[in-house]
């Protein structure tokens, strides 16, 4: 299982990414050295899912801070280089979360000069990656307790540990239960254009050593059907306080087709991906990318030129389609309004 994808060199003060653009024909090491470096590897996918891009954006937090070293006037240019990287994507909530995680220390630390919240800041990003990891399993404990003898599960993008710190969130759940020495199965939608489900996914699981089949995503209905479905387990960038899920555009279309056969359809994700200043899934902002994803496959154009495409990155899965929220905490049933309220009383 993946544990070293996400590393920051003490003795460089690197941040050393697994570029995921590559994977699975090639692995190769990103360095992030820069503010820009950061964001590059955010906007271009060198780093994804919404865990690993709250990970990755406390660690450069850190590498802003010496971007701007102790010269007059840091305090002024270290705030401008955060926002920057805090809108980077506008999707998943972790990587606001992450980066206002580092000022709140930073906030408690009020006329600290730069070196001594550079080590403070540095062991707080450290501590944030190893509680992602410790949270995805917990994740995987409560969620494997869904996961059935036998069961064949379907998963839509890739949230598994190249998504997160390690272990995963979703795909966590999977490997939780196999570890519990149940026989399971996984199906892992493709996940046009960016084709996280047969790139990623597969390659981890695969790695992981879990029987593992790719599928078009529009073969979902009839996998369904023939009844080689028994669950659906997938990820989230962004938790409504209602329990709206936003995660990889076709997952909407995934949890309408559970509904249809019975299927349960869950949500796997930390407290961290839960954002309660989000009412409902009509207020989360829905990322567009660039329309060569669509419009090619590496470097052969599979569209014809001039005519437009659609690259909406995510959709919202409405909380009446979700059987379960699996966090870290627990999993929670609806209604998920009175549910998240009470999980973030405690």
């Amino acid at each position: 299982m993946l544990t070293d994808h996400i590393r920051y060199s003490d003795q460089d003060h690197n941040l050393l990414l697994l570029d995921q653009r590559y994977l699975p024909m090639r692995e190769e090491t990103f360095a992030c050295r820069h503010t820009a470096d950061i964001i590059y590897a955010l906007q271009t996918m060198v780093v994804r899912g919404a865990p690993a891009i709250g990970v990755t954006a406390a660690y450069g937090c850190c590498l802003a801070l010496r971007e701007v070293g102790e010269g007059k006037g840091w305090e002024e240019a270290l705030a401008g280089k955060l926002q920057e990287i805090e809108n980077a994507r506008p999707t998943a909530v972790n990587l606001r979360w992450a980066v206002r995680r580092m000022r709140e220390v930073w906030k408690g630390l009020e006329g600290i000069p730069a070196a001594g919240l550079a080590e403070r800041w540095l062991l707080e990003a450290k501590t944030i990656h190893q509680q992602d990891i410790e949270a995805n399993q917990a994740m995987g404990r409560f969620g494997a307790d869904l996961i059935a003898d036998g069961d064949t599960v379907l998963t839509h993008c890739n949230a598994g540990a190249l998504a997160t710190a390690g272990h995963g969130t979703a795909v966590g759940v999977i490997y939780s239960a196999w570890q519990q020495g149940k026989r399971i199965k996984v199906i892992a939608d493709e996940t046009r254009p960016f084709l996280q489900g047969a790139r990623l996914t597969a390659y981890e699981v695969h790695k992981a050593c879990i029987p593992v089949t790719v599928a078009c995503d529009n073969a979902c209905a009839l996998l369904m059907h023939k009844g080689l479905v028994q669950k659906v387990v997938v990820g989230a960038d962004r938790i409504a306080a209602n329990g709206d899920a936003a995660n990889k555009i076709g997952t909407f279309g995934v949890a309408i087709i559970a509904k249809e056969f019975g299927i349960p359809f869950y949500v796997a994700a930390p407290v961290s991906t839960i954002d309660p200043e989000t009412l409902t899934g009509a207020e989360i902002p829905i990322e567009e990318r660039p329309a060569r994803e669509v419009t090619h496959v590496g470097d052969t154009q599979i569209t014809p030129s001039e005519v437009p495409v659609y690259n909406f990155a995510f959709d919202v899965t409405p909380n009446r389609l979700i059987a379960g929220i699996i966090t870290d905490k627990g999993v929670l049933r609806p209604p998920y309004t009175e549910a998240i309220k009470k999980l973030f009383e405690k």
